[in-house]
C-alpha cells in the first residue's frame, strides 16, 4: 500500500510526533510506502509531494512544528474561487496519480471538515485530531493541548513573583476563540483568582468584587485569567479590555500579559510525545484494515476511531459542569 499524510491548519506542538508514528508503523510494521504532501491540502492541488525514507523520520519526536509545513487551504470553499476550477476534483485526480490508498489527514476542525468531504466523495480517508485549543469533538484530548497547558501554567507562575511584588492585578490572556479549555486547565494549575472563558458570561462587578474581597482578606495581588475569545464591550483584545475595566472598578493597578503564539511553539510535552505516537500508529493500522473515513480519537486511556460524519461541523465546549469549573468555584475562583 502507499499513503500520503499532510498537515493542515495552524502549527502545534506534536505535529511531527504523530508524523512519525504514522511513518515508522506503516514502513517497519506494515511494509507500506509514505509518501508526504507538503503545505496541506494545497499540496495535493499541486502534487509538492515527496517519498519519505526511514531516515525522514529520525529526529522527529521533540521537534516543533511541522516538517511538511501546513497552509489553510479549504478546497471545498467556494468563495473567490474562479468557477472553472474543481478543487475537490483536482485533489481526487491527483490523488489517483499519486497512486494513494489513503490520506493521512493531521488537523483541526476545518481540516476534520475537509476529510469528512473527502470521505464523502468516496476518498479513503483517515484523519488525526491536532489542536491546542482541544475543541475537537468526541476525542477527550487532542495533541498538542497538554504542551501548550504547561507553557500557559508556567507563566502564570511567573507572573505571581512579581504580582506579589508590586501588589498588582495581572491579567494574561491565552488562546481560545471559542473554547476555553486552555483558559480553564492552565487558570486552575497556575492558581488563578478569576478565569474567563467564552462559554460563560461574565461581569466586570464580580470580576472586581473577587479582588476587593481577597485584597479584604490580606491578599492584595490577584491572578486573573482570560481566553482571547471572551465578549469585550468596546471590541478591544480581550487582556487590555478586562485590565482597564479591573483598575476602574477597584482603583488598583493592574497590568496585562498577552502569550500568543508562544503557546503553539517549541517541543511537545512527554504526554503529547506519547499521545501523537499512538494516535499516528492507531492511524496507520486503520488504513491496513481498510477501515476509512474515520477520525483517532482518545477515549478515556484508549484510543480508538470515531466515523468523521459524526465530527464535522461540532465543537468541543466547555460546560458549566465540568468538573474543573464545578471545583473552581467550591474553592472560591471567579467565573463570570
Amino acid at each position: 500500500m502507499r499513503i500520503g499524510i499532510l498537515t493542515s491548519g495552524g502549527d502545534c506542538p506534536g505535529i511531527n510526533a504523530t508524523i512519525r508514528g504514522v511513518c515508522k508503523t506503516a514502513m517497519n510494521f506494515y511494509g507500506m510506502e509514505v509518501v508526504g504532501i507538503h503545505s496541506g491540502f494545497q499540496g495535493l492541488l499541486t502534487n509538492d509531494v515527496e517519498f519519505f525514507t526511514e531516515k525522514s523520520t529520525s529526529g522527529l519526536l521533540n521537534q516543533g512544528g511541522t516538517i511538511l509545513g501546513t497552509s489553510r487551504e479549504k478546497p471545498f470553499k467556494k468563495k473567490g474561487v474562479s468557477p472553472d476550477i474543481d478543487k475537490p476534483a483536482i485533489m481526487a485526480e491527483n490523488i489517483q496519480k499519486l497512486g494513494l490508498d489513503c490520506v493521512v489527514c493531521i488537523g483541526g476542525n476545518g481540516t476534520q471538515k475537509t476529510a469528512a468531504k473527502m470521505a464523502a466523495m468516496g476518498l479513503n480517508v483517515v484523519s488525526v485530531p491536532k489542536t491546542i485549543d482541544n475543541d475537537i469533538w468526541g476525542t477527550d484530548f487532542s495533541f498538542g493541548f497538554d504542551s501548550a497547558v504547561n507553557i500557559a501554567t508556567d507563566a502564570i507562575d511567573r507572573l505571581h513573583s512579581t504580582a506579589s511584588s508590586h501588589k498588582r492585578v495581572m491579567v494574561i490572556e491565552v488562546m481560545g476563540h471559542k473554547a476555553g479549555w486552555i483558559a480553564l486547565y492552565s487558570g486552575m494549575a497556575g492558581g488563578g483568582d478569576v478565569i474567563l472563558i467564552p462559554e460563560i458570561e461574565y461581569s466586570i462587578k464580580n470580576v472586581g468584587e473577587t479582588i476587593m474581597n481577597r485584597l479584604k482578606k490580606g491578599k492584595p495581588y490577584s491572578i486573573v485569567v482570560v481566553a482571547e475569545g471572551i465578549k469585550t464591550g468596546d471590541g478591544k483584545r480581550a487582556a487590555e479590555y478586562v485590565a482597564r475595566e479591573i483598575e476602574h472598578e477597584t482603583g488598583i493597578e493592574t497590568r496585562q500579559t498577552v502569550l500568543g503564539y508562544i503557546q503553539r511553539g517549541g517541543a511537545p510535552t512527554p504526554f503529547d510525545r506519547n499521545l501523537s505516537t499512538r494516535m499516528g500508529g492507531h492511524a496507520t493500522e486503520l488504513i491496513a484494515n481498510g477501515d476509512f473515513g474515520r477520525m483517532i480519537a482518545l477515549q478515556g486511556n484508549e484510543i480508538s476511531s470515531i466515523p468523521l460524519s459524526e465530527v464535522a461541523g461540532k465543537l468541543k465546549l466547555v460546560t458549566e459542569d465540568q468538573d474543573l469549573v464545578v471545583q473552581g468555584r467550591r474553592m472560591g475562583i471567579c467565573f463570570g
